[in-house]
């Protein structure tokens, strides 16, 4: 699935207070009320843990995104093949229809030819459903897999007192990062190991269900 395009940037939101301050003028006494709080400095920014995920590892080993991959890959095949049979069948009847042509009436062979138009108008709408249908499955897939990687990385940047995760790959607009930043190989694992225990758990619902039946 290589136009599988993945956008992975997790970005935590960070509370900034505004300083509010009110005058007040009066004719013979002028006095000032001010409803403050500190905005943040410059050192409490500086204080900000980040930490980076790199994209291209993370779609490469996360077990979730493999069967989503695979998955997509097997219906567009088979959505491919039912086209490619529906395409021959038409071009079957457009050769019969020349090696027959000179033995029709002239009606005839102009109802011959409305039909078979229909019928590759009607190929050309299929295959644009198909098109449809597939954009619609892989824009289905990349808003689970994003929710799924966000919403781990959310648990787990609260877990490692972490304010900012990004997405670090070859091309974005971080040019450098330390490697010391890098927790691309934990959030894998952490990833595959949440995705191993709720298949899993699915498995198992499934397998009794197939056993109550079955009785």
């Amino acid at each position: 699935m290589k136009n599988l395009s993945i956008v992975l940037n997790v970005v935590l939101l960070i509370a900034v207070i505004v300083l509010y301050v009110l005058h007040f003028t009066g004719e013979t006494k002028k006095e000032e009320v001010a409803e403050t709080e500190q905005a943040p400095t410059e050192s409490q920014f500086s204080n900000l843990s980040i930490a980076y995920v790199n994209s291209d590892s993370l779609l490469k080993n996360y077990d979730f995104f493999k069967k989503i991959e695979k998955d997509l890959t097997a219906k567009r095949d088979k959505l491919n093949k039912e086209y490619q049979n529906r395409a021959m069948g038409l071009q079957k009847e457009i050769e019969n229809f020349q090696r027959t042509a000179g033995n029709m009436t002239i009606s005839q062979a102009r109802a011959v030819e409305e039909d078979l138009k229909k019928k590759q108008q009607n190929l050309m709408m299929y295959q644009d459903q198909l098109t449809q249908q597939l954009m619609k499955d892989e824009a289905d897939k990349n808003a689970e897999l994003y929710d799924k990687v966000s919403e781990y990385l959310r648990e787990y940047g609260k877990n490692k007192n972490l304010h900012i995760v990004l997405t670090y790959t070859k091309g974005s607009g971080i040019l450098y990062a330390d490697d010391m930043l890098d927790i691309t190989d934990e959030v894998i694992a952490g990833l595959n190991e949440a995705y191993q225990q709720a298949n899993g758990t699915e498995k198992t619902g499934e397998k009794k269900a197939e056993d109550n039946s079955s009785k």
